[in-house]
């Protein structure tokens, strides 16, 4: 056996069997790198070089700052007049608060950038009231849990950052328009879903439509959604990079949430911001054995391998794609978002390209994929966030959620075959 196919085997082998053993991610990336470099006869020194490497980049900075805009924003009142806004648009429906859930999870998911988030602050707010206005909990739980997917799509998403930064050269400002139309297919599709289930188990309407009650909301929730405006209208225009928008965010979300909406007084702020430093430190470290991870995978001609392999099965583009999609969702079973994004990229980014697949678009394909991984078990976060929030067992939330999983699918399989659905805007708005 060759030292390169014993360095492979010992790098995804032991990384495979740390992630089954429940390791923590960034643990298993980092040690699986240490004992591919040591079967290498490599220095650890290289190990370092490349964990200092992968976080020295300009652009990664946007990632703590979109972060802390969200925990602001989200810590900060804001929740409840997103809700109120919704409400006014779409709480008439039949089902109406599972529409309105889904829709202030998509004005929501534009702060925050994280279905985590959305589904902490959003769920802790409309599942009691969902289920006080007799909405089952097991669906009022798979209600925010997949509408909280939206804020993974919508921009500022920190997660495109990520991409933008693993992919290289990619536009964060294009991957933001990009995620638009998705988003909102998302949304339509998830209440085209709960409308049904709503009709079959006789869930109330809300309140009539009032154009009056819609522009009171609107001006009370002004502040709130101008946020997602600067951020995305400066970085396409061009005005500051995703990194000086991310600060600015900041700045602004402080304001709005300290003396406008008067949700934080300055202990939530340094609440907020503790917070903030737990996430960061996860999210950091992450990238940093994920660049070292990476490197090993390229030494070692991984993603040549895996071209070779996926492109060996058929050579038709159709089944290519779907077989991506697999992959991906395979790996959001047992693995969080951010590693996915920084460890599958090169890999499966050259087989994209090779079959058509815009970055950008396949940049909106991973994220949408990482999302519905989030809900599934066994490592599912925002499935066990939801139960928790949503005080219903998992099993019961996995069962109601099967509908919604469907309608996830559905969007995931437009996305990918219909690249005009991603790249309308970003097409749109280059000329």
């Amino acid at each position: 056996m060759s030292t390169q196919t014993l360095a492979i085997i010992v790098l995804l082998g032991s990384f495979l069997l740390m992630v089954l053993m429940r390791f923590p991610i960034a643990f298993s990336v980092g040690i699986s790198s240490v004992l591919c470099l040591l079967v290498q006869g490599q220095s650890l020194a290289t190990m370092c070089q490349y964990m200092v490497k992968g976080i020295s980049s300009f652009s990664l900075m946007a990632v703590p700052f979109f972060i802390t805009m969200g925990v602001l924003m989200g810590t900060g009142g804001i929740s409840d007049k997103l809700i109120a806004l919704a409400d006014s648009i779409v709480g008439w429906m039949t089902g109406g608060m599972a529409m309105v859930n889904i829709v202030a999870s998509y004005f929501f998911g534009g702060i925050s950038g994280s279905a985590a988030a959305d589904t902490a602050s959003i769920g802790s707010i409309m599942i009691p009231m969902m289920v006080d206005q007799g909405y089952d909990d097991d669906f009022s739980t798979a209600v925010t849990i997949t509408s909280s997917c939206e804020g993974l799509l919508v921009p500022p998403s920190h997660n495109m950052v990520i991409y933008a930064m693993s992919a290289g050269g990619v536009s964060v400002g294009a991957l933001f328009l990009a995620g638009y139309i998705p988003g909102a297919l998302l949304a339509v599709s998830l209440m085209v879903g709960s409308y049904i289930i709503s009709k079959k188990r006789n869930y109330p309407k809300g309140d009539k439509f009032s154009i009056k009650r819609l522009g009171k909301q609107f001006l009370t929730s002004f502040w709130a959604l101008a946020a997602v405006v600067i951020v995305v209208i400066g970085v396409v225009a061009g005005v500051f990079t995703a990194t000086e928008s991310a600060a600015i965010a900041v700045i602004y979300s402080l304001i709005v949430s300290v003396y406008i909406y008067k949700g934080l007084n300055w202990k939530g702020v340094w609440y907020a911001l503790d917070k903030c430093i737990d996430t960061l430190s996860i999210v950091l470290i992450l990238i940093s054995t994920s660049a070292v991870f990476g490197f090993c995978l390229t030494r070692l001609h991984v993603p040549d391998m895996a071209s070779k392999a996926i492109l060996g099965v058929s050579s038709n583009p159709y089944v290519i794609a779907i077989l991506i999609d697999v992959i991906l969702l395979f790996l959001g079973c047992i693995m969080d978002m951010a590693p996915i994004i920084l460890i599958a990229t090169p890999i499966l980014l050259p087989i994209a390209t090779s079959i058509g697949i815009n970055p950008i678009q396949f940049g909106i394909i991973m994220v949408l994929n990482c999302g519905i991984g989030l809900l599934t078990p066994p490592v599912g976060a925002v499935l066990f966030i939801g139960s928790a929030v949503g005080h219903c067992k998992m099993e019961k939330v996995v069962k109601a959620t099967l509908p919604f999983y469907l309608c996830m699918l559905v969007t995931l399989l437009l996305v990918t075959f219909i690249p005009g659905i991603a790249m309308f805007l970003p097409n749109l708005l280059s000329k």
